[in-house]
C-alpha cells in the first residue's frame, strides 16, 4: 500500500519523506524515499507533520497518510497549485482531511508550540494558521468518486480496496494491496 502512495506522490514531488517511529525493519530501501524518525514520538500526526516539514527542502509540502491507496494526482496538483499565500490547503470531505493536504514551512513555529504544549489535535492547530479549505464539491470536480479519501484501517477496508482495484482498471493498478 505504501508503494501505491509513493508511486502517486512521486508524480507531483521530487522529495518523498516518510515519517514514523524508529526505523522499521523491512522498510523499502528505495532511493525515492527518505525515512525520518518522528521528532515528537507519541504526539500523533501533528508531530509527524512537523518532522516532515522540518526535514523538507520545499516551502510547500504535500502531506498524505500512507493508508490512502487511491490518491488522485490531479487533485494533489490542484492542492499544490492553490498553496501560495496560505499556510495550509486542506480538503473538507465529510470532515477536515488534514492528512491529505499541503502545509507551508511557515507552519513550523505554530506546530512546534502546539506539539510541545501537548495540543496535538490538528484541527486546533489549523485554527491558528491561514487555511484554504477545499470543499467536497470542489474535490469532486477532479475526483468524482472521492476515492482519494478512502483509507484502509481494517481488513474489511483492505478487502474493499482490492475489490475496487479489480473492478476499476482506470485506477491504473490491478494488483492486490
Amino acid at each position: 500500500m505504501l508503494q501505491r502512495v509513493v508511486d502517486r506522490v512521486t508524480l507531483v514531488s521530487d522529495q518523498i519523506l516518510v515519517v514514523g517511529s524508529p526505523y522499521q525493519p523491512g522498510f523499502p530501501a528505495d532511493s525515492k524515499i527518505e525515512y525520518r524518525e518522528d521528532l515528537y514520538p507519541g504526539k500523533g500526526p501533528l508531530g509527524g507533520i512537523y518532522t516532515g516539514l522540518f526535514a523538507s527542502k520545499s516551502d510547500y509540502n504535500l502531506v498524505v497518510a500512507c493508508d490512502l491507496p487511491f490518491l488522485n494526482v490531479g487533485l494533489l496538483r490542484y492542492l499544490i497549485k492553490l498553496s501560495p499565500g496560505f499556510d495550509a490547503v486542506v480538503p473538507r470531505v465529510g470532515k477536515v482531511q488534514p492528512l491529505h493536504a499541503v502545509y507551508s514551512k511557515a507552519c513550523l513555529d505554530v506546530m512546534k508550540v502546539h506539539v510541545e504544549d501537548d495540543r496535538v489535535k490538528i484541527t486546533w492547530f489549523l485554527d491558528d494558521v491561514k487555511v484554504r479549505y477545499i470543499e467536497e464539491a470542489e474535490c469532486q470536480d477532479l475526483d468524482p468518486g472521492l476515492l482519494s479519501f478512502f483509507n484502509v484501517n481494517s481488513r474489511a477496508d483492505l478487502a474493499r480496496a482490492n475489490t475496487l482495484i479489480e473492478e476499476n482498471a482506470s485506477l491504473g493498478n490491478k494488483d492486490k494491496l
